[in-house]
């Protein structure tokens, strides 16, 4: 079963209200580790129901610089095991797991500047392609390092700034299509292997051996048993388990339209000055656009849905990167911001163990923390290691629940629409980035008229993929569609076009 909807979900609520026996592991939170949680759970024999309150990648798992990071500014701060593990999830995610949605992506540093700092720069490539060799990854997967020369750096980023260039220094990381992508398409994996997947259905009263189920489109509610929960929430983790201690931080993007930048090949990546780690990007995107990222600023008090760029925020980002461009950028020019907040985790103490005591030290690592036994929280982490993260979250759930499992299996088993692509070469390019091998299914499978066309002018979202949404990823609402199974959404202007089309799509595939 790997078709998720509105029907497929009232099956499993049913089932779950009536459940004759506890599950093994009851997992809380939709986003990339619950999504990983389940997957990794079910792929080893276990009866895994996931509940989220909304809809999956609703929270912090759509709101990421979309890349698939081989832990290159974590070597430069010297966290060698975590720049390690980044590098091995990277070679699974780009070899096996999911290489219809990650391509390499060319991170143009210019040569501008101190001589020294660009040594320091060429250095820490080097260093990172070591990583990638650890790791295992081949060349034609992720190319190794290159010198640019000025006429190349400019073919590539057409916007970078003449005065002073001396060419760049290029190395390559991983490019999600969409992060929310690929939280719906482990999602449906953990379908594939058994996993019950429950939206709109919000956990309360939590422990370890069960929760109150509350669906949120009727309201109904009910108990629901399990020998295990997992505690996959990411910054609401200490709202379900007071034991758990967050300290979130923002990461905020600027987005532009890709002609402002010369619609780039590669991502113009520019040094933040006084730092050897971090760095401001100009990300190209799908739907003609670029994201300039990203901040990490403190964010405390209440968390919210959907949170917001600061002005402060904004003019730190443009004060980061228009000294790389030819043309400096403006706020006239930016036409929209999308903002997230990592799960840190406020461990007493962390800041010492850091060489920095900064919160980009302390916003990757992961921790696996169980209370009441049974309760197993899966907390801090990054997108890039979301599969490492579940299978330290399973392997706790089964030791503090006595479960009888496989072996973990994540890391060589692919996810849905992974194989080898035999599309017909009349499908659009953009659809078969998005579904990889299943870009015909989602064209066969349509239950709307003109599957193919677009669902509005100059966006290249078709009327079959808002179709695909609602009959085999699990969305229920207009929303759901504009904002995490397309990123339409992330510009007002283009969610106001498209709105009425895709609310009329909607419309007719519930009728049916």
């Amino acid at each position: 079963m790997t078709g998720l909807n509105a029907a497929q979900r009232h099956r499993w609520q049913s089932a779950l209200a009536d459940q004759d026996r506890p599950l093994d592991v009851l997992v809380v939170g939709g986003g990339i580790t619950g999504a990983g949680v389940a997957l990794d759970a079910a792929s080893r024999g276990l009866r895994v129901a996931l509940v989220e309150a909304h809809d999956l990648a609703h929270g912090t798992s759509r709101w990421s610089s979309k890349l698939v990071h081989g832990g290159l500014r974590y070597l430069a701060g010297g966290h060698l095991p975590i720049a390690y593990e980044s590098a091995v999830e990277r070679h699974h995610l780009m070899t096996t797991i999911a290489p219809h949605l990650i391509r390499p992506l060319a991170q143009v540093v210019p040569d501008l500047g101190s001589r020294a700092t660009s040594a320091m720069i060429r250095t820490g490539v080097q260093a990172g392609d070591v990583l990638r060799r650890v790791a295992r990854t081949p060349a034609p997967v992720l190319p190794r390092p290159r010198r640019l020369s000025v006429a190349e750096t400019l073919a590539l980023c057409p916007q970078t700034t003449r005065a002073g260039l001396r060419g760049a220094v290029a190395h390559s990381d991983g490019q999600l299509v969409d992060d929310a992508r690929l939280v719906v398409a482990v999602a449906r994996t953990a379908a594939a292997f058994g996993a019950m997947i429950c939206t709109y259905t919000r956990a309360d009263h939590v422990t370890g051996n069960g929760a109150r189920l509350t669906d949120a489109c009727t309201g109904e509610s009910f108990d629901v048993a399990a020998r295990t929960v997992v505690n996959a929430t990411g910054v609401w983790a200490g709202e379900v388990d007071p034991a758990v201690r967050m300290r979130p931080s923002r990461g905020t993007h600027l987005i532009f339209d890709a002609a402002t930048f010369g619609h780039p090949e590669g991502a113009l990546t520019v040094p933040v000055a006084g730092s050897i780690s971090r760095f401001v990007f100009a990300l190209p995107e799908p739907l003609g656009r670029v994201f300039v990222g990203l901040t990490d600023v403190a964010a405390p008090g209440p968390i919210p849905d959907v949170p917001q760029a600061s002005q402060a925020e904004i003019d730190y980002l443009l004060e980061s990167i228009n000294p790389a461009l030819d043309r400096p950028v403006t706020r006239s020019d930016i036409i929209g911001t999308y903002s997230g907040l990592r799960p840190l985790v406020d461990v007493v103490g962390a800041e010492k163990n850091s060489s920095t005591g900064s919160l980009a030290d302390l916003s990757r690592r992961h921790r696996i923390q169980v209370s009441d036994d049974t309760l197993v929280g899966v907390l801090g982490g990054k997108l890039t290691t979301y599969r490492r993260m579940a299978q330290d979250a399973v392997d706790a759930a089964v030791d503090a629940g006595g479960l009888t499992a496989g072996r973990c299996i994540t890391a060589t088993t692919p996810l849905i629409g992974a194989a080898a692509v035999t599309a017909p070469p009349e499908l659009p390019a953009s659809l078969i980035s998005r579904f990889g091998s299943e870009a015909a299914k989602v064209v066969s499978s349509a239950q709307v008229e003109h599957p193919l066309d677009p669902i509005v002018d100059d966006i290249d979202v078709t009327r079959a993929e808002v179709g695909f949404a609602l009959t085999h990823e699990g969305a229920l609402t207009v929303d759901d569609v504009l904002h995490r199974r397309t990123r339409i959404g992330l510009v007002d202007a283009d969610a106001d076009r498209a709105r009425p089309a895709i609310t009329e799509l909607v419309e007719q595939v519930r009728a049916q």
